[in-house]
């Protein structure tokens, strides 16, 4: 029997000695579970994506000084860690096999994907050689992530001689994307007949959260591990007489959790990972706003988050009275500073320039921009990061203000659809043991910019179901113009 340890872990790009002592720790905790093999996450020695620190000779050099270093201090259990490797002139995505102190073994990953957020035809070569490396008596074959969503490199393994499968990924997080890798590994368990444990990297690294959710497909595609997802976990998978045993089956998620785990996620390492020393959030009252701030309570603690409140005369009284609400709940820190103010000197300033100019989204704007003026001091002074509010829908269609509501360091919600936004607020309303963190009025309330006297948002826009189902099919679907008027999405 060979017993693998699947270190899904998080790593942070650059950091190559946090991620060596990361390693060591899996393995320490495999070895005292009785695992013969630990099996680490795509370029776990550097972290992903590592991007342009891939064209710096001196990035592979210290990479390998890492990875003689890991080597070093491995004893009593096998490591399949991934790396960037330069050999004979030419940059790989590899995988070194440790064994007793030795590098006894090096895959070279041969499927390059270069499409939606990667993009390593431009930093990597593609390797052409299987590896079979025999660990505890068990003929192992080893890939890596896009290896095994085409044809080729799995089967390439199998041809000689592999029993068991073992992946190393880095695959970001979308949205059911768990079913997806799922049926892809589930053909390659097809196409060789051997069973396949996928291991897969946890955390956010810029845009970019990757989810974990490391599982094993037998070779009847039965899944018999699963490791939660949006955390660091260790899992066992016993290898028997060609079939796998493990006793971790994690339940899968549903969308609106999946979602709001992988934005606390995003938020939590995006800060942590920079060294900001906490989150400054503009509220208006919206449902925009209080979603973002309940993420960043949910990522950072309640002490390292500020929310500033910056009322105009066209701030709705119930506006007000929420948003001090979710400060009341929340326990976070809180400033109400008007900006009628500074309205009143910016429209002396330009009265002269618009005389017999009607007013339009000009003055709209100086609002935003006021308000994102006030945040950005924040930050500066108290050193914290202002996260911006701004939903996938109005980012898609321009709703938005450059230098104002835009102004900020990361974009919490940029990927989330404004219906799917209100379902978020729901759901995380559903974790909260007393009263609901984002008042029912903030949810069930027309949306509106408070930029002008009874502005709503379908002022401007169509109804969000209609403007989401537009974008969506637009966007992700690749459908035309002409195709999306003729699918009448107005009769959603």
């Amino acid at each position: 029997m060979l017993r693998i340890a699947v270190a899904q872990f998080n790593a942070t790009v650059g950091d190559l000695t946090g991620n060596v002592e990361r390693i060591i720790q899996c393995a320490v905790e495999a070895k005292a579970r009785g695992a013969q093999v630990l099996l680490t996450p795509e370029l776990a020695l550097c972290g992903y994506p590592p991007e342009d620190l891939l064209l710096r000779p001196d990035f592979y050099r210290a990479c390998n000084r890492a990875l003689d270093d890991l080597a070093s201090r491995v004893d009593g259990i096998a490591v399949i860690v991934g790396h960037p490797e330069e050999h004979h002139g030419r940059c790989y995505n590899a995988a070194t096999v440790i064994e007793n102190g030795r590098k006894i073994a090096v895959y070279r990953k041969i499927r390059l994907p270069n499409y939606e957020v990667f993009d390593e035809k431009r930093y990597f070569e593609a390797g052409t050689e299987a590896c079979v490396v025999s660990l505890g008596g068990v003929r192992c074959g080893i890939n890596i992530c896009a290896d095994i969503w085409e044809e080729g490199a799995a089967e390439l393994a199998r041809g000689e001689g592999a029993e068991l499968l073992l992946v190393l990924n880095a695959s970001p997080c979308h949205l059911e994307k768990h079913q997806q890798r799922a049926q892809v590994l589930g053909e390659r368990v097809d196409a060789t007949g051997i069973p396949a444990i996928y291991c897969n990297l946890v955390g956010g690294q810029d845009e970019l959260v990757f989810d974990g959710a490391s599982f094993a497909l037998d070779a009847r595609k039965q899944c018999c591990m699963r490791l939660p997802s949006f955390e660091e976990a260790l899992g066992i998978v016993d290898f028997d007489a060609g079939h796998l045993y493990s006793e971790q089956l994690a339940d899968e998620l549903s969308v609106e959790a999946e979602a709001y785990q992988a934005l606390v996620l995003g938020v939590r390492d995006y800060i942590g990972k920079t060294g900001f020393k906490g989150a400054i959030i503009g509220l208006s009252g919206g449902i925009d706003s209080a979603l973002t701030l309940c993420v960043a309570v949910d990522a950072l603690g309640a002490d390292k988050v500020r929310a500033v409140m910056m009322p105009s005369p066209y701030t709705a009284q119930m506006s007000l009275d929420d948003s001090r609400e979710m400060i009341r709940v929340l326990g976070v820190r809180y400033d109400e500073i008007a900006i009628a103010p500074a309205m009143e000197v910016y429209g002396a300033m330009l009265d002269p320039l618009f005389v017999g100019l009607p007013a339009d989204t000009t003055e709209e704007n100086i609002q935003a921009r006021i308000r994102g003026n006030i945040l950005m001091a924040i930050s500066n002074k108290t050193g914290a990061l202002v996260l911006t509010t701004g939903n996938k829908s109005e980012m898609a269609v321009g709703y938005c203000t450059l230098y104002g509501d835009m102004a900020g360091g990361f974009a919490v919600i940029k990927d989330v659809y404004k219906t799917l936004v209100y379902r978020l607020s729901r759901y995380r309303n559903t974790l909260s043991q007393g009263d609901p963190v984002i008042p029912e009025n903030i949810i069930v309330r027309p949306p509106s910019a408070e930029l002008k006297p009874d502005q709503t948002d379908q002022d401007s826009l169509p109804e969000y179901e209609v403007l989401d189902a537009i974008v969506r099919a637009y966007m992700e679907e690749d459908r035309s113009p002409r195709e999306i008027i003729a699918a009448d999405f107005k009769n959603l």
